[in-house]
């Protein structure tokens, strides 16, 4: 299937699935209902004959009956609507005439083009009315001149040019910054809008080169509690982003994978699963270098991804692109996998923050061999392992890392100088009054090999003493 041939399909599955209505469309459903009383407009002089003739018969009519009044002078269509956007100031207004526009743009994409050419002889800008919207104090207003904005632009056969591009992107990111729901009811209606304009390739580049990626990852990532559906329509927008590979080049240094392991991870919609696993899919099969490739696979093997694949499979799924894009990406990660060394494997999950007991960490062969390894470029395993243990609060997590730098000192003979130097003994040693009794035995005898020589017969008491219910038979005294 072609990149817009699938593009066109994913959006035509979101359209038939139960999807949650905007802000924007509740609202406009009740402007839709309101009466605008264009006589007093005309009696006060602010509309002229022409236009007042003309809206009384476009307002509150049939779709045919305005395609007819349209085909008839499309000119004076925009025209009309042009000069309401700009001289009519009441809010409630100017909110029925957006809808109503929004409304005929829904109705005929190719309209969009008559505002393109009536502005085009004018020698005037299609887009400064709607852009001076964009700063007004009503939101409904702001919000639906940014969906018309969106819809010209995607719409027309003519590309938005590239400084008014920049302009509505950098627009689009900022609402995005915006706390939700708190400043930003509305960012359903941005995030739509955002997915219109990333189905275009040549806006795509603007829009990462304006930080728009990480900034819809911040969002992803965030502690605020954004809805399934607006994670979705963001998660749209980095799948089309994902079709050009010199974006996809770009991402991994974005922590975009592991963002979107952990959505994966919470979510129980289909529709987010399949707009994930497209996403992973892309990230193998559109970049052309091989390295970037490889960088993906192992991003996905960090964070944890076959897991989650483990657990997608064990329901009951129907959706045939998605059990294809699942099967696609299990080989791929197997393949991977078979490439990696047991350093390897330990480097990946370290790095992805997510530490677990898996076989590196007990092992005495991998240890013996490896530990050396740890001061590879600048001690970076350690610190991130130091990192770990000032800022995680899993208690799984600080376990292991305290395993692991109590093995580093046991197998490196310069170890203690080093975990010093780092900071990372008294970070273990806090640790021994932790609330977890499995932090502080993996504490505490990570203590025991800092502090003494001969550990192994130490050692052997502490695991007798956790035989016997805890640690508390071995206490911090015991080192000196």
């Amino acid at each position: 299937m072609s990149a817009i041939g699938k593009l066109d399909h994913i959006e035509d599955l979101e359209k038939g699935a139960l999807v949650a209505t905007s802000i924007l469309q509740q609202r406009a459903n009740d402007v839709r209902n309101n009466t605008v009383n264009w006589q007093s407009y005309l009696t006060g002089q602010m509309i002229s004959n022409d236009v007042y003739n003309f809206i009384t018969n476009f307002d509150k009519v049939s779709p045919e009956e305005r395609s007819n009044l349209i085909s008839s002078n499309p000119m004076q269509f925009a025209a009309i609507f042009r000069n309401l956007i700009e001289k009519i100031a009441k809010d409630q207004t100017l909110q029925y005439i957006l809808t109503m526009l929004d409304d005929a743009l829904q109705e005929d994409r190719t309209r969009v083009d008559i505002f393109k050419e009536y502005a085009k002889k004018r020698k005037e800008s299609v887009w400064q009315p709607f852009f001076h919207l964009l700063d007004r104090d009503d939101k409904f207003i702001v919000y639906q001149a940014a969906r018309i904005v969106a819809k010209i632009a995607c719409w027309s056969k003519e590309l938005m040019e590239k400084k008014s591009l920049q302009s509505y992107l950098i627009w689009l990111r900022d609402q995005l910054k915006q706390p939700y729901p708190s400043s930003n009811e509305y960012l359903q209606t941005t995030a739509r809008c955002l997915q219109m304009m990333m189905r275009v390739d040549a806006y795509r580049h603007v829009f990462v080169d304006v930080d728009g990626i990480s900034t819809i990852v911040s969002v992803l990532a965030g502690t605020g509690r954004i809805g399934f559906q607006i994670r979705y329509q963001l998660i749209f927008c980095i799948w089309c982003l994902t079709f050009n590979p010199q974006v996809v080049e770009r991402m991994n240094k974005l922590n975009i994978i592991p963002t979107l392991v952990d959505i994966l991870s919470e979510s129980g919609r289909e529709k987010v699963a399949r707009i994930i696993l497209a996403t992973f899919r892309n990230m193998f099969e559109k970049p052309e270098e091989k390295e970037i490739v490889q960088e993906n696979a192992l991003a996905m093997v960090r964070a944890k991804l076959q897991k989650q694949l483990e657990l997608l499979e064990g329901r009951k799924i129907d959706d045939q692109d998605l059990l294809e894009d699942l099967n696609y990406l299990n080989e791929k990660l197997a393949a991977s996998v078979q490439d990696l060394s047991s350093f390897d494997e330990y480097v990946n999950e370290v790095k992805s923050g997510r530490l677990e007991w898996s076989p590196v960490h007990k092992s005495d062969r991998f240890w013996r061999e490896n530990a050396v390894r740890l001061n590879e470029k600048n001690y970076e395993l350690l610190k991130i392992l130091v990192r770990l243990l000032e800022t995680s609060r899993d208690a799984l997590i600080l376990s292991v890392a305290a395993h692991d730098i109590g093995e580093y000192v046991r197998y490196y003979p310069h170890g203690k100088h080093v975990i010093e130097q780092l900071g990372a003994k008294q970070l273990v040693m806090q640790y021994l009054t932790h609330e977890d009794p499995n932090v502080r035995y993996e504490a505490l005898l990570a203590v025991q090999k800092l502090m003494v020589h001969n550990w192994e017969y130490l050692g052997r008491q502490l695991e007798q003493n956790k035989g016997k219910g805890g640690v508390n038979g071995v206490t911090a005294g015991d080192t000196k």
